[in-house]
């Protein structure tokens, strides 16, 4: 009865909507609800986004992807589409300092529907207990009218991202050619491990193929989680080769687990990349702690090897170097654990990690709230 209940005040909150929106958050996993989600946006023509920490749930290569949903800091045209709905389907959302940018998100809980796990919230009330996410969702997709309103206004106004300016011959390697190039290694058999910091607001702007894993923690934004979790991805999903882009301040936390992944003989890409410090804590709140004694992070890596299975590592200063290393990675060493040292400008950040930075600065910085 609930269940029923339930849908029907959705049914009628997002059939009066001029031009609904869909967006998947990170609790669908534990709900196991990601099939109903894709069956709720092939059913009801809403335009379909991810919430960051829910990248990897939600399919890319769905037709009506409109990208990453993270307030100031959304893939391009992204936010534009979800804020200025007259209704919004959450399902399974985080709302945190980080997931909301400092709480600067301008969404209005009046225009939202929040489906939790076992609950279903419709604006300032009612609230349906007792209902399971993907009952819910699997429910409300019979019922629901394609409204394809929202979606045509994102193909208006969406305009294709452009390519990062080419490199000079010699020149030091910038991060956006760097991620250029891991694009183009993403495909179905591969799965990527995003560190807490830049590499955060750079993953999100990948591509995933269908089939492509990917991984990212945002919950705690614990520093060094990526090292340890490439481990455990890559000793569960044989079957996928995992790409990890891992900062040297979080490596320096978590760098012995690269010694198990020798011992199991993975063949995971790590992408170590070196910009001298704590670079998403500098954006933050900037002070001597966030500088680091620099490490000869391959020679460490050599160190763990000892000799003692397979295991290829290269240091990387410019384009043409990186595309060495890459084509050692994909080919002759394809079985070896490949460590690729990436070495950038301490200032060479995404402008989504700036934009961020500074609004999560604003909101750890306000006076005490005294509610």
């Amino acid at each position: 009865m609930n269940l029923e209940a339930a849908v029907e005040a959705a049914v009628a909150f997002l059939n009066k909507a001029v031009k609904p929106v869909l967006v998947g958050g990170p609790k669908m996993r534990v709900s196991k609800a990601c099939k109903a989600f894709v069956e709720l946006a092939d059913a009801c023509g809403y335009p379909v986004a991810a919430m960051p920490s829910a990248k990897g749930l939600v399919p890319e290569h769905h037709s009506r992807f409109i990208g990453t949903y993270w307030g100031a800091v959304s893939t391009p045209f992204c936010a534009e589409i979800v804020e200025s709905a007259d209704a919004y389907l959450f399902a399974g959302p985080i709302f945190n300092d980080y997931s909301s940018v400092g709480y600067s998100l301008l969404i209005k809980k009046e225009k939202a529907i929040i489906v939790q796990p076992e609950r279903v919230v419709i604006g300032h009330g009612p609230a349906f207990g007792c209902v399971l996410m993907k009952d819910f969702l699997h429910a409300l997709a019979t019922r629901l009218k394609k409204n394809t309103a929202a979606y045509e206004n994102f193909r208006r106004i969406y305009v294709p991202p452009g390519e990062p300016l080419a490199s000079e011959p010699g020149e030091p390697l910038r991060v956006n050619i760097l991620f250029k190039h891991i694009q183009a290694m993403l495909s179905g058999n591969t799965a990527v491990i995003a560190e807490t910091g830049d590499s955060w607001f750079n993953c999100q702007k990948l591509k995933l193929p269908e089939g492509c894993g990917y991984e990212f923690q945002m919950q705690y934004g614990s520093i060094g989680w990526a090292v340890g979790a490439t481990l455990g991805y890559a000793q569960a999903a044989k079957d996928k080769r995992v790409i990890a882009c891992i900062g040297d301040g979080s490596f320096q936390v978590t760098a012995q687990e690269v010694s198990t992944m020798l011992r199991w003989e993975q063949n995971t890409i790590i992408f170590l990349i070196n910009n001298g410090g704590y670079t998403i804590e500098v954006e933050i709140h900037d002070g001597p702690y966030n500088v680091i004694k620099n490490w000869n992070y391959t020679g460490l890596v050599e160190a763990f090897h000892n000799g003692e299975g397979k295991c290829y590592t290269a240091k990387v200063r410019t384009e043409e170097e990186l595309k060495e290393a890459l084509k050692a990675a994909l080919g002759p060493k394809k079985d070896c654990l490949c460590f690729i040292e990436v070495i950038v400008h301490k200032d060479d950040t995404s402008r989504e990690l700036l934009e961020w930075g500074s609004r999560v600065s604003a909101a750890n910085s306000r006076p005490p709230n005294p509610q």
